[in-house]
Parts: structure tokens; C-alpha cells; sequence
């Protein structure tokens, strides 16, 4: 019993040991890296002296790209667990990667999906990442990410899910903001959230400043406060950069790209995946000038 109890408490607290790196994964990495340009990472005032955590814009592939191979400081990625396996991709992939193909073509997609399932869990496998779940699993990925934030690893997260938010990012999930609380109660910590725009583009990523999590206010206050700070700041980090096309978090195609002014765009543009709404014409139209000025009044 006592073996056992000691041996628990040397897992609690021993260090994160990096993944292993197959030769198929160094060869993969040192081709991509070779095909993908480096970014310019760009607000590094903002980045807290202590581990913290990175949310980011998902720019599809182009966020978790960035993160593996340039990002600056000591990281791990949360990454969708389902990624990594053979068996759960092929359905992953089909919706959240491609969502949105015609039905004509889905099949092809998911020909696709169930061939590139082997290599995922080969890549994935050795990636510097945190497999994050949203069944029983969650209570894993959470303990192994506040260890790790503990031990001096910045923690990246793009939390964007299908709903819209605006022209350039995705509603967020709001789940992963528990993480703050759960770390000041493990560790007695203040947990720092920095939001972080992937201008993929203009081949750069910028750093905003950061905001922390307040132990004294509720859990489901700081989950809307946190959330909302983040997305608002990752879309003025976004605006005051060049005119660029912004990189969707949904797979609509170049085409359908919004510029990230959003007076440059149209409505479809400024609401990813939307129609614009159709005037009726049968409408009573608005009065004229003359026609207001000749209209009664109340006192008449």
C-alpha cells in the first residue's frame, strides 16, 4: 500500500516528458517546415513573464501549423484527441474538417478522411500536443494541462467552434476557461489568458495583452468576460494590421475570404456562411422630405 502511495505521488509530481519523434514524424516536420514560411511574431511586450495560456484564431490548418513549428516560447498545443486516432478521424474530419461540401462530393471527402487516418495518428502521435476530449476524457486533459502549466509550459488553444461571431473569428467554446480556476486551486496561481491573432497572409502572428482570471468573481461571470475580452481583442489585433484576406475558421474556400476591414467586405464576407437577407419589394416604401413635412401632426 505504501509502494503504491509513493509511486502515485512521483507521477503527481514528476516533470512532462516531451514525445518521442518517430523518423516518419522528423521527416514530415523537416518537409513542411521547408515548404511553410516562417512567421513574424509581432507584441512580444505582452507575453507574461509565467506560463500562460495562447488563444488564437484557427486560420484552419494555419494555427496549429504555426504553433508545432515556429511558435516562440516553451508550449503545448491542445488538439482535438479524435485527430490522433485511426478509428474516430475519418468522422471528425467529416464534421468539423469539411462540413460544408456538396453532397455530389462528400464522398470523395470521406474517402479521404478514412485514407488519411493512418498518417494523422503517425503525425499526431509525436506532435507537441494535449489530446483534449469533451467526454469523461476532459478530466485528463485538464489535470495533465494545469501539471503542465505548473511546470513553465505555455499552454495554445483555439477554441473556435461552427457559430458565427463576426468577420474574423468563430464564436468560442468557453469550457476551457475552467482551467483557470481549477490552477489557482491546485497551485495557487493567477492564470493569464493572451490573445493572438494568426494573420496567415501576411505571414505573421500578434500578440495582444493579456487578461487574467479573478478568483474572487464566478466561474460563469469570468467564462463570458474572459471569452468575450479574447474575441474582441483577437478582431482589433486583426483590424489594425494591412489590408489582408482573413483565413476562416470554416473551410469556405478562398473565394468567400473576408478582408479583415470590414467596410471592404459584403455581407456574405462579413458573415462567413450566410446569404444576405433579401429586400421585399412590396414594402411600403419610406417617405419622402416633401411627404414628412406634409404628413399631420399629433396636434392636428
Amino acid at each position: 500500500m505504501k509502494k503504491v502511495e509513493v509511486d502515485n505521488k512521483e507521477k503527481e509530481t514528476c516533470v512532462y516528458e516531451p514525445k518521442k519523434k518517430t523518423l516518419f514524424y522528423k521527416f514530415c516536420y523537416s518537409v513542411v517546415k521547408s515548404l511553410y514560411a516562417k512567421r513574424e511574431f509581432l507584441g512580444m511586450e505582452n507575453v507574461p513573464e509565467e506560463a500562460s495560456i495562447y488563444v488564437g484564431n484557427h486560420a484552419q490548418m494555419n494555427g496549429p501549423l504555426v504553433a508545432e513549428l515556429y511558435f516562440p516560447l516553451k508550449h503545448l498545443t491542445w488538439m482535438v484527441g479524435e485527430v490522433a486516432n485511426r478509428k474516430e478521424f475519418p468522422a471528425y474530419a467529416m464534421k468539423d474538417f469539411w462540413p460544408y461540401k456538396p453532397k455530389s462530393v462528400r464522398w470523395f471527402y470521406n474517402m479521404a478522411a478514412h485514407m488519411l487516418a493512418p498518417l494523422a495518428q503517425n503525425l499526431f502521435s509525436c506532435a507537441d500536443v494535449i489530446h483534449m476530449y469533451r467526454d469523461h476524457r476532459i478530466f485528463t486533459t485538464c489535470k495533465t494541462t494545469i501539471k503542465c502549466l505548473n511546470e513553465g509550459y505555455n499552454i495554445i488553444i483555439f477554441p473556435e467552434c461552427n457559430d458565427e461571431y463576426n468577420h474574423i473569428v468563430n464564436d468560442f467554446e468557453s469550457n476551457y476557461i475552467d482551467l483557470a480556476k481549477m490552477y489557482y486551486s491546485r497551485y495557487k496561481k493567477i492564470l493569464k489568458f493572451v490573445p493572438m491573432y494568426n494573420a496567415a497572409k501576411l505571414q505573421k502572428v500578434v500578440f495582444g495583452k493579456p487578461i487574467a482570471y479573478d478568483p474572487n468573481v464566478p466561474i460563469e461571470e469570468q467564462r463570458v468576460t474572459i471569452n468575450t475580452y479574447l474575441k474582441e481583442e483577437i478582431t482589433r489585433l486583426a483590424e489594425e494590421l494591412p489590408v489582408h484576406d482573413v483565413i476562416t475558421y470554416n473551410n469556405f474556400g478562398k473565394s468567400h475570404y473576408p478582408k479583415n476591414k470590414a467596410e471592404l467586405n459584403t455581407y456574405e464576407q462579413n458573415h462567413p456562411g450566410q446569404v444576405a437577407p433579401k429586400v421585399d419589394e412590396t414594402e411600403t416604401p419610406l417617405p419622402t422630405e416633401s411627404q414628412e413635412s406634409n404628413a399631420p401632426t399629433a396636434e392636428e
